[in-house]
């Protein structure tokens, strides 16, 4: 399959709204205030994927502010912003959002500190989410050696040049490889490695038929089809292909050094009635493919967004699946032998990840476990044994709430919350809105700093952490009406 190479489809699908040496201030961008010096002795860092430099919500950023005022970090700006579940990705002073604005699918390249933009490029969508969630992209950018790569959320690939925004190359997968929409379109960030744009495609060898009945669901599964691909990051050249029934989930491809090697492991798994799918492990130079171990129940609603956690002294990986009905598989810890074949450790159904990936640290799992909101809790899992060390379930009555809706209905929690690694801590982000410095260990969960950064629904992307400053998106409207944002605040701490 060749690559469709841009200025030509740059010319008919696509447009450049902007480009500058300079950054420009535009209509939906709000200055709040210059952020702080950072502290002569703060490490910092970039942030060009989703989960983080090291792809695991660590971030090594150090001296950040642990007290708040009242009312939170301060603000240093904001962006309007349009539909989808995506976090920015983060390459020296340039700041790059993906999101849906009328009816194109947008990637927008802002200044890290004072929201600017250099450059906007778009192209029309047709996409309409089967649940009514957000008609935009699941997948986040991701930046490696120059070049921005997005996955929208009809499987249509685009790689930019990050100074300029111009449009490299681009490959249609849903028309190259038959890709179905499947629950809420393509969602799996792609993982760029060793000059490679690895995707889980989740590609059909036929067409993908769904029929629907209230008393008799039929589905017909289609057989094997291009599962995951990796392209040239400069070029879009395939490089290679695995022919799988596997389909594509929503988790996203992370490396893993095993034995001293650098593999991917790719938790896949589309649509499909039984559902099938699993861990599969690969060579990124290759393709080839290593080890496929399934992990999926039979039950077909099951859309998985979180990804492998890797333990590469044990040359260990965690997965799960949360989904409960039927004969629920939860969480899976796996070891890889010197041929790169998975065995099971160790199981629970007890600690199993919707869309939110569980950190490691000093050999503890910490995530929160559950499907929806009335049952999810803040869980410790010893990572050797799968053994449960403490819950926690963190509510309170929000001051906000209860002058506006009275006494008792104010009830408050992070409910279905992400979790980030940083600077001795842990930052918790909920799923309302919430932000919470955390000290978690074996010992248990303590609040150390807490604030309300604003109360909306499906705040569902990891905040990014980058050279002393914290970047939230905000990705329904919240309850005082405010449109979705991406809100950038100044953690700077010390001098």
């Amino acid at each position: 399959m060749r690559p469709v190479i841009l200025p030509v489809l740059f010319a008919i699908a696509s447009s450049l709204r902007s480009s500058a040496d300079e950054p420009q201030p535009f209509d939906r961008l709000t200055f709040h205030a210059e952020p702080r010096a950072l502290s002569a002795k703060a490490a910092t860092s970039d942030w060009p994927r989703v989960l983080g430099p090291d792809h695991d919500a660590f971030s090594p950023e150090t001296h950040l502010l642990k007290e708040w005022p009242k009312s939170g970090p301060t603000k240093v700006w904001e962006v309007v912003r349009g539909e989808g579940y995506t976090s920015p990705a983060i390459s020296g002073d340039r700041l790059v959002i993906f999101h849906a604005l009328d009816g194109k699918e947008t990637v927008e390249c802002l200044q890290r500190e004072t929201g600017k933009r250099f450059w906007s490029f778009d192209y029309a969508i047709n996409y309409q989410d089967r649940y009514g969630f957000a008609a935009g992209p699941r997948a986040s950018p991701v930046i490696a050696d120059g070049v921005v790569v997005v996955l929208g959320v009809t499987s249509t690939v685009h790689a930019l040049d990050l100074q300029t925004g111009k449009a490299l190359w681009s490959h249609d997968l849903r028309a190259d490889y038959n890709v179905p929409q499947d629950f809420f379109g393509a969602g799996s960030s792609p993982l760029i490695l060793e000059g490679r744009v690895i995707v889980n495609v989740g590609g059909k060898a036929e067409k993908f038929d769904i029929a629907d009945s209230n008393s008799d669901r039929k589905r017909k599964l289609a057989t094997k089809g291009v599962s995951v691909a990796a392209f040239d990051l400069k070029t879009g050249e395939v490089k290679w292909k695995i022919e799988d029934e596997w389909g594509a989930s929503y988790a996203s491809p992370i490396p893993a050094k095993l034995h001293g090697k650098t593999k991917v492991l790719i938790y896949t798994g589309g649509e499909g009635d039984p559902a099938i799918g699993g861990l599969m492990c690969i060579d990124p130079t290759t393709g080839e493919l290593h080890d496929r171990f399934p992990w999926r129940d039979e039950e077909y609603i099951q859309a998985t967004g979180s990804s492998p956690v890797v333990i590469p002294e044990k040359n260990r990986a965690f997965i799960s699946t949360v989904y409960p009905k039927g004969h629920p598989h939860g969480g899976v810890m796996v070891e890889y032998d010197e041929k790169f074949k998975a065995k099971e450790v160790w199981k629970s159904t007890k600690f199993a990840m919707h869309w939110m990936n569980p950190v490691y640290l000093d050999g503890h799992l910490y995530g929160i476990d559950g499907e929806r909101e009335n049952n999810s809790r803040l869980v410790c899992v010893n990572a050797d044994t799968g053994k449960e060390v403490w819950t926690e379930n963190l509510f309170w009555e929000d001051e906000t709430l209860a002058k506006r809706f009275g006494p008792g209905s104010a009830k408050m929690g992070i409910l279905r919350a992400s979790l980030l690694r940083v600077d001795g801590a842990f930052l918790c982000l909920g799923e309302l809105g919430s932000l919470l410095w955390l000290d978690l260990s074996p010992q248990g969960c303590k609040i150390k700093q807490q604030t309300q950064l604003f109360i909306a629904q499906h705040t569902w992307s990891l905040p990014a952490v980058s050279h002393g400053l914290l970047y939230v998106a905000q990705q329904s409207k919240d309850i005082d009406e405010k449109p979705t944002r991406i809100i950038c605040y100044d953690l700077r701490g010390g001098s």
